[in-house]
This record gives structure tokens, C-alpha cells and sequence, in this order.
């Protein structure tokens, strides 16, 4: 029996040959894939932003239900579905040497949930339509939970690290252009005209019909067998893994911990723009504006946060993302006119965008590409119930409190998230890992 092949010394020229085959064929591909990304991303992007972003759906949940606390609940479902499937999602493709096929399955259950939220709206009555609105909403973020480990698995494969933060920056922008331009449509053309006999359930087919032609563009992508995987193993047993992988890095630890305390700042979110409507109005013109004004902030500022990330780290991009959208909460309570609070959205959404993308980008650098499902699972995981937590939390403060309260709250979360990173939690792009 031979066993040369199990020699030290062999195994890291094999290593080695699989390694430079592997980016060989990345750059061979390179331009292919990078323009499927990008039209992924602005179409994809584009539609899912008239849902995740903090107007159209919490305006809508409010219509229906006239409580702050089931919008709390609609959104809490969301996010508690994306926390439940992050490891989930790790699960089914860390074995696994290609993870677009999956991708691409699990993408097409996450439309179905935003379909589902729009032709609920159509053919049942609010009190039936607000139920599966949950219900719709939770399954959405389900599938999003599990799609998120993917894609980005699969753009970290694609990808090279010199050139993802202009790309998210990018197609981040691009999408945001675009997104801005629809939901004004949607504000004052589908919401306020009542297109469609419910001009939300109109808004929220637009989106399905957009994220779904940005899936069909990754059927472009041609995706390179990773040169290592991870032996198949139960989902039971990677999460008793978890400890020991946070065990080994704390900085991870606490970037992990830091990004949740951020994603807990989001209990304020579903309330900025109930907020505004008590302060101003809430017509589909003031909806449309405000979403406008938040998204193109997003997407201008994306361009910026990328380039930052490429040249600097992700780890600054954080900080001042983090920081812009907790003084950007404070001045939301101090700000009274249409003007005014709109500057303000573009400021939540110019910080909450960065936060976003650093979190994105910043998870990939931290350790060796075999473990890379299970690090943004667990970046995911911790988010996702944060985020899920926050709206349930904000929700009943609201209520029984005053939106005021909620906005400090969500602040000291986001002064928390600064603090630990700035202390604690150095710049991963030095470590000497594959990426």
C-alpha cells in the first residue's frame, strides 16, 4: 500500500497545485462573473429593498392591523426565520464543491415568500391579508437566511478579495439608483393611486418581478470546484461546533457579539417612518420621498463605503457606518419638517447600507475558506435574532412608552457595537488565510 500520499510534505504540493488551479480558474472567468453579480445584484437588490427597506412594509402592516407592536411582530417573523436557517444553509453546502445549484433553489422559495406577500393583499380581506403577511414574511426570511450563506459562499468563490468591496459598493449603488426611482413609483404612483385596487400589494409585485429576473442572471456564473471541503456533517453536530470555533478567535467573538448589538439598534427601524408620519404626515408622496431619499443615500454612499473597504478594511467602514446611523437616529427626534427628515432617512439608510456591506465583507477575512459557511452562519444567526428580537422590543416600548424611547435605545445598541470593534477587534485583511 502506498502511502506517500499521505507525506506532509506531499500534501502541501498537492495543496498547493489545487490552490493555483483554483484562482487560475477564477481569473480565467473573472469578467463573466463579476457582470453576473452585478446584474444579480441590481435587479435582486433592486425588488428586495421595496420590502427590507423601513417604509413600504411597516406602513403597510400598520395600515391593516393600526398597532405598533404586531409592525414589531410582522418584521420580528421576518428576521426570526433568517436566524433559524443561517446554519441551516451552511449545513447544505459547506460539503459541497459547487453551491450555485442550491443557490438557485433555495432563491427561488425566497420570491415565493414576497409573492406571496403581494397576492395576499390582493385577494384577502385585511384581517386574513395582515396574518399572512406574517406568515409570508416569516418564510421569506427563512429562505433568506439560508440564501444569504450562500451567496455570499458563493461570491467569496468567485471574487477575488481586491475586488469585492468595489463590487458590493457598486451594485449596491447601481441597485439603489434604481431601487430609489421604484419606490417612488411605488409611493405616489402605485400606493397613492391605489394601482392595481391595493397599491402595496402592487409595490410588492414589482418587487417579485425584479428579484426574480436578478436570479436568472446568476445562471451566467461559472463557479469553480472548491479545491477543499468539509466532510458532510448534521446540522446538530456543526452547532455543538460552534463554541470551539469562537474559542479559538476572539476577535471574531467579539465581532460577532459587536454586529449583533448593531442589528439590536435596528428595534428603531420599523418606527422611523411612523414617526415621521405623526410628524408630518403620511401620505404616498411623503412615503415615496422618504423611501427615495434613503435609498439613494444608500446607494451613493455604497460607492464610498466600498472603495473604503478596498483600500483601508472593512473594519472602518463599520465604525463610521455605525456611527453615522446612531447620530443620524438622534437627529431623526429633533427634526420636523419634510426637508429635514428626509436628510435624516439618508442618513439611516447611507449608515445602515455601510453596516451591512462591512458585516458582509468583513466575516469573509477572518479564517481559513473551509470554515467560511460556518462563520457567516454564525455572523447570520447572531443578526438575525437581534434583528428579530429589536422589532418585538421596539414594538411594545412604542406602545407603552413613546417612539423617543425606542430611538435611545436603539442608539446605545449602536454605541455598544462602536465601542467593541474600535477596542476589541482588529483589521482580519492582515491575517495570512486563502481567500
Amino acid at each position: 500500500m502506498d502511502g506517500g500520499a499521505n507525506h506532509p510534505a506531499v500534501w502541501s504540493q498537492e495543496r498547493k497545485a489545487a490552490e493555483e488551479a483554483y484562482h487560475a480558474e477564477v481569473e480565467r472567468n473573472l469578467t463573466r462573473n463579476y457582470v453576473a453579480n452585478l446584474a444579480h445584484g441590481l435587479l435582486g437588490q433592486t425588488g428586495f429593498r421595496l420590502v427590507t427597506a423601513p417604509t413600504f412594509v411597516p406602513a403597510y402592516i400598520y395600515l391593516l392591523s393600526g398597532s405598533e407592536f404586531v409592525v414589531g411582530l410582522a418584521l420580528a417573523s421576518q428576521w426570526l426565520g433568517n436566524a433559524l436557517s443561517a446554519t441551516l444553509g451552511a449545513t447544505l453546502v459547506e460539503h459541497r464543491k459547487r453551491v450555485l445549484p442550491m443557490g438557485l433553489l433555495v432563491g427561488w422559495g425566497m420570491r415565493g415568500g414576497v409573492l406571496g406577500l403581494s397576492l395576499s393583499g390582493y385577494f384577502l380581506p385585511d384581517h386574513l391579508a395582515l396574518i399572512f403577511a406574517c406568515v409570508f414574511l416569516g418564510f421569506f426570511g427563512l429562505f433568506n437566511g439560508i440564501q444569504s450563506v450562500i451567496f455570499q459562499l458563493l461570491m467569496a468563490k468567485v471574487i477575488p478579495l481586491r475586488l469585492r468591496g468595489r463590487l458590493t459598493g457598486f451594485r449596491n449603488f447601481a441597485a439603489g439608483l434604481t431601487a430609489a426611482g421604484v419606490a417612488y413609483i411605488g409611493g405616489k404612483y402605485f400606493v397613492e393611486a391605489h394601482a392595481l385596487g391595493n397599491g402595496y400589494a402592487t409595490t410588492f409585485l414589482a418587487a417579485f418581478v425584479l428579484t426574480s429576473a436578478g436570479l436568472s442572471m446568476l445562471l451566467m456564473v461559472r463557479e469553480p470546484d472548491s479545491p477543499e471541503v468539509r466532510p458532510r456533517a448534521s446540522l446538530a453536530l456543526r452547532l455543538r461546533e460552534i463554541p470551539g470555533l469562537l474559542r479559538e478567535d476572539r476577535e471574531l467573538l467579539f465581532f460577532c457579539v459587536a454586529s449583533s448589538a448593531a442589528a439590536l439598534g435596528t428595534l428603531a427601524v420599523p418606527f422611523y417612518i411612523l414617526f415621521a408620519g405623526e410628524t408630518i404626515g403620511l401620505s404616498g408622496t411623503t412615503l415615496g420621498a422618504l423611501s427615495t431619499a434613503f435609498l439613494l443615500a444608500q446607494t451613493g454612499m455604497n460607492l464610498v463605503w466600498g472603495a473604503l473597504a478596498d483600500r483601508i478594511g472593512n473594519r472602518i467602514v463599520f465604525l463610521l457606518a455605525v456611527g453615522l446611523w446612531a447620530v443620524s437616529t438622534v437627529l431623526l427626534m429633533e427634526t420636523h419638517s419634510l426637508i429635514g427628515i428626509a436628510i435624516v432617512f439618508a442618513g439611516l439608510g447611507a449608515g445602515q447600507g455601510g453596516f451591512q456591506n462591512s458585516t458582509q465583507n468583513m466575516i469573509l477575512e477572518f479564517g481559513a475558506r473551509e470554515d467560511l459557511a460556518m462563520r457567516i452562519a454564525m455572523l447570520n444567526t447572531g443578526t438575525s435574532f437581534a434583528s428579530a428580537i429589536g422589532p418585538l422590543i421596539g414594538g411594545f416600548i412604542a406602545g407603552a412608552a413613546s417612539y423617543a424611547a425606542v430611538f435611545w435605545i436603539s442608539t446605545s445598541m449602536l454605541a455598544i457595537a462602536f465601542a467593541m470593534v474600535f477596542f476589541l477587534v482588529a483589521e482580519p485583511r492582515k491575517r495570512n488565510v486563502f481567500h
